[in-house]
C-alpha cells in the first residue's frame, strides 16, 4: 500500500472508468469529495454503490457529463437525482450484488473504500460494511482506501492485507451516525404483534428503523434468540448484553451474531470493534437462502410501502418514484419460509402520516413488486396480524382489511366487493 494524498490517489481514475463506492456508513467521504473536485478532467465515469450515508456530490446536475451513478439501492442522497435523470437504479437482490463483480458482469476499474489501520500483521478491515464491498475489492483493478482510525476492526470476511490495497490515504473522519428515533405508539404496537410471532430460540433478521427497533424493544421476555441478518443497528445491543440474544440455538455460526453491514451510532461501532462474537460476512453468503434456511425458526421482519389486497408487497417505490431498492427482503422472506418453523413477516403502519391507507386495492401505477403474493406469510400492522399463507385471494382480502386502519376499511370493502364479490 502506497500512502499518498486524496488528490493524488483520485488522479488515477480516468474517464470511462467503472468506480465502486463503499457502502452505508463506510462511504469514504474525503475520496468522494476529491472525485467530485476533479470532475472537469473526467467524462463518463460510472459510479456503482448500494445505499451510502453522507454526501453524494457526484449526482449534482452540473456534473452529469462527468459521472453517471448506477445505484443498487437508493438512499436519500441520490433519490432526487433519479427523478431528474442524473442517476439510475439497478434492481437486484442483495445476495446477487457480489456476483456482478465476481462474474465480470460489471467489471470494476476502481474501488473506493474506508478501512481500519493495519494491525501488527498488516491486516486492515472493511469494518462496518462487508456486504458487496469485499467482492468489489477482490475484483477491482485498483483499490484506493481511506485509512481511518475511526473505522472499527470487525471480524469475518472484511479482513484485507495492506498489500492488496494499492493506494492509501490517511484520514481521521468520524463515521456517519444514525441515531434511533423515539418510538411512536403505533410502532410499539406493531413491535408487540411481531414479538408475539417470535418464538424462543428463533433466528432473527431485521433491518434499521423504528419498526425493527420496536420489535427489539418488545423481546425482553424472550430467550435464546439468534441473529443472522444483512444488517443491524443499536437496538440489538441491549439484547446481546442481557443474554436474550446469545445465538445458542443457531446451526450456522452458533454463538455468533452474523451480519453484512451496520448503520448506527458510535456506540454500535465501538461495540463491534474487535468483537469476535460478531461476524461480518459477504452478503452473497449471508443472504443466500440455502444458508438462511439451515438456521431454526428464522423470523424475518421486513417493511413495506404498501401491500395490496392479494398480498403483493411494494417496498422499493412510490408509484414510479424509486424510493429505495429490492435489497435483501426477498432473500430473507424466502429463506425464512424454507427454514424449519420459519416466519416471514411484512410489518408496516396501516396508514401514512396523511391518513392514506397502506393496505390498498391495487398498488400504485408503476410501483414495483418486491415480494410476490406467493411469498407472503404474515402482514402486521398496529391493528393485528394477517396470516396469508395458504389462503385464497378472498380470504387474504378479508384478513388484510381487518388490519387496515378503521378509517379506510369501508373503501377497501367496496373495492373487495367490486373485485371479489365479497360481502
Amino acid at each position: 500500500m502506497k500512502l499518498t494524498t486524496a488528490s493524488e490517489a483520485i488522479q488515477h481514475i480516468q474517464s470511462g472508468n467503472n468506480v465502486f463506492i463503499h457502502t452505508a456508513s463506510a462511504a469514504p467521504q474525503q475520496l468522494i469529495a476529491e472525485l467530485a473536485n476533479q470532475h472537469e478532467r473526467l467524462r463518463d465515469v460510472s459510479i456503482y454503490h448500494m445505499h451510502t450515508e453522507g454526501a453524494a456530490p457526484y449526482v449534482a446536475p452540473e456534473l452529469n457529463q462527468s459521472f453517471r451513478t448506477k445505484a443498487f439501492f437508493v438512499g436519500a442522497n441520490v433519490r432526487k437525482a433519479l427523478e431528474t435523470g442524473e442517476a439510475d437504479y439497478i434492481p437486484v437482490f442483495l445476495s446477487e450484488i457480489p456476483h456482478f463483480f465476481n462474474r465480470g458482469i460489471i467489471p470494476l476499474d476502481v474501488a473506493l473504500v474506508n478501512v481500519s489501520p493495519p494491525d501488527k500483521h498488516g491486516f486492515c478491515s472493511l469494518g462496518v460494511s462487508v456486504d458487496g464491498s469485499r467482492a468489489a475489492v477482490n475484483n477491482a483493478k485498483l483499490v484506493i482506501a481511506q485509512v481511518n482510525p475511526n473505522m472499527p476492526r470487525t471480524h469475518g470476511d472484511g479482513i484485507i492485507h495492506m498489500s492488496k490495497i494499492d493506494l492509501g490515504v490517511d484520514v481521521n473522519d468520524s463515521l456517519p451516525e444514525h441515531a434511533p428515533a423515539e418510538l411512536t405508539e403505533t410502532e410499539l404496537k406493531i413491535g408487540r404483534f411481531c414479538a408475539e410471532l417470535i418464538e424462543d430460540g428463533a433466528t432473527m433478521q431485521m433491518g434499521i428503523g423504528s419498526i425493527p427497533d420496536a420489535v427489539l424493544a418488545s423481546l425482553q421476555n424472550h430467550k435464546d434468540l439468534g441473529v443472522h441478518t444483512e444488517m443491524f443497528s443499536d437496538g440489538l445491543i441491549p439484547l446481546i448484553e442481557s443474554g436474550i440474544v446469545n445465538n445458542s440455538q443457531k446451526r450456522v455460526h452458533p454463538n455468533r451474531t452474523v451480519s453484512s453491514f451496520l448503520v448506527g451510532t458510535r456506540k454500535l461501532y465501538d461495540f463491534v470493534d474487535d468483537n469476535p462474537n460478531v461476524a461480518m460476512l459477504d452478503c452473497a453468503y449471508v443472504n443466500d437462502t440455502a444458508v438462511i434456511r439451515r438456521n431454526p425458526r428464522v423470523t424475518a421482519i421486513n417493511s413495506a410501502i404498501e401491500v395490496d389486497l392479494t398480498g403483493q408487497v411494494c417496498a422499493d417505490s412510490i408509484g414510479i418514484r424509486q424510493y429505495s431498492g429490492v435489497g435483501g427482503q426477498m432473500d430473507f422472506i424466502r429463506g425464512a419460509s424454507l427454514s424449519e418453523g420459519g416466519k416471514p413477516i411484512i410489518a408496516l403502519p396501516s396508514a401514512t402520516r396523511h391518513g392514506e391507507s397502506r393496505i390498498v386495492p391495487f398498488l400504485k401505477p408503476g410501483a414495483g413488486v418486491v415480494t410476490t403474493r406467493a411469498h407472503v406469510h404474515y402482514v402486521v400492522t398496529e391493528y393485528g396480524i394477517a396470516s396469508l399463507y395458504g389462503k385464497s385471494l378472498r380470504e387474504r382480502t378479508k384478513a388484510l382489511i381487518n388490519i387496515a386502519h378503521p378509517d379506510n376499511r369501508e373503501e377497501l370493502e367496496k373495492a373487495a366487493y367490486s373485485r371479489f364479490k365479497i360481502l
